[in-house]
């Protein structure tokens, strides 16, 4: 019988968690990848999507589980003493499309969110030529440890934070638009 990884387990509550919120007409997932890498011994997989309400241009999310060789080899063969390399790595982006941001707010609103001890980041691409196009934003969460399977219930209620963030976003960014 196959015993699934910690990866697969962790994968299945988030995917299950967002579909639902997808039916229920909270939110609108915008695409999906599940992929494993043959020559590194590597799986991702990722979600992403927006707010269902939202009209127009609007933010969205893309949650992130990477789990490398030496994650599996740490939860399968536990005699090899790396116990702390057992699990997944989790990284939130948010994405969105604004022409005049205050971006220490957006810092300000995300560290409020997700605390001090996340690394939080922000890149905007722009073309150099038509900087009367808006640039593409993108806010990440990075998580400084390996998360478990002894945290699925918060991985769910994640979920939660990751709705609010968007929402939150959206009236910084959208702002008298």
């Amino acid at each position: 019988m196959f015993d699934p990884t910690a990866f697969d387990n962790m994968k299945v509550v988030i995917e299950g968690a967002i579909y639902d919120l997808d039916l229920g007409g909270e939110i609108v997932i915008t695409d999906r990848n599940d992929s494993i890498n043959m020559a590194k011994m590597s799986r991702n997989f990722d979600i992403s999507f927006k707010i269902a309400e939202s009209s127009g241009k609007s933010a969205s999310v893309k949650i992130e589980l990477d789990s490398s060789l030496m994650n599996l080899a740490a939860e399968l063969i536990p005699s090899m003493g790396s116990e702390t390399k057992a699990g997944c790595s989790l990284k939130l982006e948010f994405f969105y499309e604004s022409p005049n941001v205050d971006h220490n707010e957006v810092e300000k609103l995300f560290s409020d969110i997700w605390g001090p001890s996340r690394k939080i980041t922000q890149r905007v691409l722009m073309n150099p030529l038509h900087m009367e196009i808006e640039g593409l934003h993108t806010v990440t969460v990075e998580f400084d440890r390996m998360v478990r399977e002894e945290q699925l219930d918060d991985l769910v209620e994640m979920i939660e934070y990751v709705i609010s963030s968007l929402k939150r976003l959206e009236m910084i960014i959208y702002r008298g638009k």
